[in-house]
């Protein structure tokens, strides 16, 4: 999520953790230190923290990595409970060194590798590198646009896992289809963007031109409704291995 009040709306919807980021439309990028402060403050919830310095590949140069590191440092200075992080080499593997550096920058906190790891080349031996590298859980479609097309691979990647690490299933899942992702890949953690497109129109009268952003306002603002996340809570929870859900 990508803003104060839609983690304020998830704590209310009974999500158990967050992962706070900005630029949503570009696929998130490590939010404002702000905008992470500010959530601290008002949520009480596991926050977790995406740190992505731009969007585009994961593969980053080192001026790049100085910015992640000090991101890292941080988010654990503002309270936050973990990271969602990933790096990888030019040949689309997992770069086990500077993900091990910052998996151990990032404790306490929990790391999670996040969807980076779909880009790689070969799912079972990019999980394998992360395990090494020590991080807590793998952010992943399967490899898939989404979570259900994904399902197959995503089973093969809990099967793997032997509990050495967990699984996270993500990618367009939502209420009406939570319950098959997890009886069909054996996951217990899911990972969704329960936003909502919210009508810019607000109590000002001044409408400025802005058509040079106007493929972002026929979008109107994304926000999280409280009543989304408790739909998807409560979908979660009718399933018998009681899975943990987060948004």
């Amino acid at each position: 999520m990508d803003s104060v009040e839609s983690a304020i709306a998830s704590e209310q919807g009974g999500a158990q953790r967050i992962e706070l980021c900005s630029n949503l439309p570009e696929g998130g990028v490590t939010p404002s230190a702000g905008m992470i402060a500010m959530t601290r403050k008002r949520v009480s919830i596991a926050l977790h923290v995406l740190i992505r310095p731009r969007a585009g590949d994961f593969t980053y140069s080192d001026l790049e990595f100085e910015v992640i590191k000090r991101d890292i440092l941080l988010a654990k200075q503002l309270g936050a409970n973990g990271v969602a992080l990933g790096v990888l080499d030019s040949e689309g593997n997992i770069d086990v060194v500077r993900t091990r550096e910052l998996v151990s920058l990032a404790r306490p906190m929990a790391a999670t590798f996040h969807r980076a790891f779909d880009l790689t080349r070969d799912p079972l031996a990019a999980l394998e590198d992360v395990i090494s590298t020590n991080a807590d859980r793998v952010l992943t479609s399967g490899g898939a646009e989404t979570a259900e097309k994904g399902s197959a691979n995503l089973a093969r990647l809990h099967k793997a896992a032997k509990g050495r690490i967990q699984i996270m299933a993500a990618g367009n899942i939502r209420e009406h289809n939570v319950r098959n992702v997890l009886c069909q890949t054996g996951v217990r953690e899911v990972h969704a963007a329960l936003h909502s497109t919210v009508s810019e129109d607000g109590p000002t009268t001044h409408k400025p031109d802005l058509r040079a952003t106007a493929k972002a306002n026929d979008r109107g603002r994304w926000l999280v409704l409280p009543e989304t996340v408790a739909a998807f809570v409560s979908a979660v929870a009718k399933n018998a291995s009681s899975p943990s859900p987060g948004n």
